[in-house]
């Protein structure tokens, strides 16, 4: 299972159901995806496909919605 956080421009938020325990983030685009760790600071732990201009786009729009996936976490793995 992979929710939906949001949808920003052309990237989609989500998470995994079944992955890391460790706060983060996927983010989809046309051209790739990225995953961002959201602790101590929204940081990239990988990329496929992405340019540096869209990891750059990535990160802004994760920091834009950084509350929304962290309620949406909390909520759905009950912490």
């Amino acid at each position: 299972m992979a929710p939906t956080i949001a949808r920003d421009g052309q990237f989609r938020l989500f998470f995994f159901s079944r992955e890391e325990t460790r706060i983060h983030v996927h983010i989809a685009h046309p051209q790739g995806e990225a995953k961002f760790w959201l602790t101590p600071s929204v940081h990239l732990a990988k990329n496929v496909g992405l340019s540096g201009v869209q990891l750059r786009q990535a990160q802004s729009v994760v920091e834009a919605h950084l509350l929304e996936i962290q309620n949406a976490w909390n909520y759905h793995f009950g912490g």
